[in-house]
C-alpha cells in the first residue's frame, strides 16, 4: 500500500467538509430506501433495471476510476515515465471490452432476467461446476481489491483529520456508513451515491490538471530536463522490445479484465434501455483523456519538478520517499501557496476519498450479490424467495466486512501478491464470457478445462520463480504478464477443445 506522503495542513474546516459529504451519503441511502419498489433481487442489486444516462454513466465511471487512479498512477509515471500512457490505452481498451461485451449481453439479461455473471455462466453452459468456479474466481478479484480499497480509504481519512481520527476509526466509521446506506437501498444507493462522489472526481482531476500546469513547469521543458539526465533519460526513451511486450500485454489484459468485472457488468444488466447503454459507453469512451492521461502527466511533470523521490532519505534517517507520495507532495506546495490552495487541495483529497468509496461499495454489494444469488441460494436455499434472499445477501454484506476491515487494519504488504495476480486470475474468465457471447459452437466441458489449465499455467509462472522464464521481481514471460500467457492458454484449449468435442458428437451421431 502506498504511503500517505508527506504530512498536510488540513484543519477542522476540511474534516467538517468530508462530514457533510458522508452526512449526504446516508440522507441518499434514506431516499433510496423510500423509494425501493419491491424486495425482490433485481430491485435490490439492480436498482429494478431503471438506470438512466446520467447515474449509469455516473456510475460506471466512478466504479472504473478509483482512488489508484489518482496515487498509483500518478506513482507509476514517476517511475516509469512515459511508457505508463500504456494506462490511457488500457483503460481504452477496456471501453472497448464493453463494446463487444455489452450489448449482447444486455439483451440477454432483459429476456433471462439476470442478475450475476454467474446467472449468464450457467444460463450459456448449463454447467453448475463452471457457474461456481467463475464465482469464486470473482469474488477472490473483489475481496482483494475491496481490501486494498478500505485500508486507503483509512489512510485518507487518517491524512484528513491530522491524525484526530486514527486510521483504525476511519476504517471501521467508514465501512459502517458504506454497510448503513448500502443496506438501505442497495444498488439504487450506490448509483446514486455514485453520481456524488464521480462527480466530485471529475472536479477533482480538472483541479490537478490546473495545478500541474500552472504550478509545475511546461511539458517541453521537464521533457527536455528528464532527457537531459542520465538517471530519468529513460523516463523519456522509447521502450525496448521486453517494454513494447509489455505494454501489449497491459493493454489486452486490462481491457479485457476490467470489462468483465461483476460490478460492470451488473452496470449493464441495470441500465434502463439499450440506448441509454450505449450512450453511457460511448461517453465513457473518451474519459481516459480526462483521468488516465492527467494522472500521467502529473507524474511525468513531478518527475521533472522533484527527482530522486525513491532515493531520498528523508531527516537523514533510513526512510526511503516513495514515488507514491508525488500528488501529496503536490497539494503541500499548493496548500501552503495561498488560502485559495488550501481549498482545492481539500477538494481534491474529497474527490480521493469519493473515487474509493464509490469503488469499495460497488465492490462489496457485487460481492455479496454474487454470494446470494450464485452459491447460497442454489445450493443452500433451493426454492427460497425473492424476499429472503434479498434480506440473505445485506447479511451477507455485514458478516464480510467484519474480516475485511480487520485484515486491512492490520495490513502491511502481505497481500501485495495476491493484488498483483488478481487481474491476471479474473481474465482467465473472458473466454467464457466473450466467447459464449459470440459463439454458439461452445460447450461447458472445453471452457471448463481451458479454465483450469490458464489458472493453473498462470499461478504455477507466478509462484515458481526457479523457472528461468520469470524475472524474479516482475514475474514476466519474456515482457509478457503470466496471466496473458495462461489466457493463450486459455482460449487454445479452448478452441482445440471444442473442435474435438464436435467431431466426438458427430462421429457419435450426436447434434451440436
Amino acid at each position: 500500500m502506498a504511503s500517505s506522503g508527506p504530512p498536510l495542513p488540513f484543519g477542522p474546516g476540511a474534516l467538517l467538509m468530508v462530514g457533510l459529504y458522508v452526512a449526504s451519503l446516508l440522507a441518499i441511502g434514506a431516499v433510496a430506501y423510500r423509494k425501493r419498489q419491491d424486495p425482490g433481487l433485481g430491485d435490490f442489486f439492480l436498482a429494478g433495471r431503471d438506470m438512466g444516462f446520467a447515474v449509469l454513466f455516473l456510475t460506471l465511471y466512478a466504479t472504473q476510476y478509483s482512488g489508484n487512479t489518482l496515487l498509483g498512477f500518478s506513482g507509476a509515471a514517476y517511475r516509469n515515465g512515459l511508457g505508463f500512457l500504456v494506462a490511457l490505452h488500457f483503460m481504452t481498451a477496456v471501453v472497448v471490452g464493453y463494446v463487444f461485451l455489452a450489448p449482447r449481453l444486455y439483451r440477454l439479461s432483459q429476456e433471462k432476467l439476470f442478475i450475476t455473471p454467474g446467472d449468464f455462466v450457467y444460463f450459456r453452459y448449463g454447467s453448475h461446476f463452471l457457474r461456481v468456479l467463475i464465482t469464486l474466481i470473482m469474488i477472490f478479484a473483489l475481496l482483494n481489491f475491496t481490501l486494498a480499497q478500505m485500508k486507503t480509504l483509512g489512510t485518507v481519512f487518517e491524512t484528513i483529520s491530522q491524525g484526530r481520527v486514527p486510521l483504525w476509526a476511519g476504517v471501521v466509521g467508514l465501512a459502517l456508513v458504506m454497510l448503513v446506506y448500502e443496506s438501505l437501498g442497495g444498488m439504487r444507493s450506490v448509483a446514486w451515491t455514485d453520481v456524488i462522489q464521480g462527480g466530485i472526481l471529475i472536479v477533482g482531476f480538472f483541479l490537478l490538471l490546473y495545478l500541474a500546469l500552472t504550478r509545475l513547469v511546461p511539458l517541453p521543458e521537464a521533457l527536455a530536463g528528464l532527457a537531459a539526465r542520465a538517471d530519468t533519460a529513460a523516463k523519456v526513451a522509447r521502450p525496448d522490445a521486453p517494454g513494447a511486450r509489455t505494454w501489449l500485454s497491459f493493454v489486452v489484459m486490462v481491457g479485457l479484465g476490467i470489462a468483465i468485472y461483476p460490478q460492470s457488468i451488473q452496470r449493464v444488466f441495470a441500465a434502463r434501455s439499450a440506448r441509454v447503454l450505449k450512450r453511457s459507453l460511448a461517453v465513457m469512451a473518451v474519459m481516459p483523456l480526462f483521468t488516465s492521461l492527467i494522472a500521467v502527466l502529473i507524474g511525468v511533470l513531478m518527475a521533472a519538478h522533484v527527482p530522486g523521490l525513491d532515493q531520498e532519505l528523508r531527516d537523514g534517517s533510513a526512510a526511503i520517499v516513495p514515488s507514491e507520495t508525488v500528488l501529496p507532495l503536490l497539494c503541500l506546495e499548493v496548500m501552503q501557496a495561498s488560502p485559495a490552495g488550501y481549498w482545492l487541495v481539500v477538494v481534491i483529497f474529497a474527490a480521493l476519498l469519493a473515487a474509493v468509496m464509490s469503488t469499495a461499495d460497488s465492490a462489496l454489494l457485487s460481492i455479496s450479490s454474487m454470494i446470494t444469488k450464485d452459491l447460497y441460494g442454489p445450493y443452500f436455499r433451493p426454492g427460497a424467495q425473492e424476499a429472503e434472499l434479498t434480506r440473505a445477501g445485506k447479511v451477507i454484506a455485514w458478516l464480510l466486512m467484519v474480516p475485511i476491515v480487520w485484515i486491512a487494519i492490520g495490513y502491511e504488504g502481505t497481500l501485495i501478491q495476491l493484488l498483483s495476480i488478481k487481474l491476471e486470475v479474473l481474465v482467465q474468465c473472458a473466454p467464457a464470457m466473450y466467447l459464449g457471447l459470440h459463439s454458439r459452437r461452445l460447450s461447458g466441458g472445453p471452457v471448463m478445462l481451458g479454465l483450469l489449465a490458464g489458472l493453473a499455467f498462470t499461478l504455477g509462472l507466478h509462484w515458481s520463480g526457479d523457472l528461468g522464464l520469470t524475472a524474479s521481481n516482475t514475474r514476466r514471460l519474456f515482457g509478457f504478464h503470466p496471466g496473458l500467457a495462461g489466457l493463450l492458454l486459455n482460449v487454445a484449449v479452448v478452441g482445440l477443445g471444442t473442435v474435438y468435442w464436435r467431431r466426438k458428437l458427430a462421429a457419435d451421431g450426436g447434434r451440436v
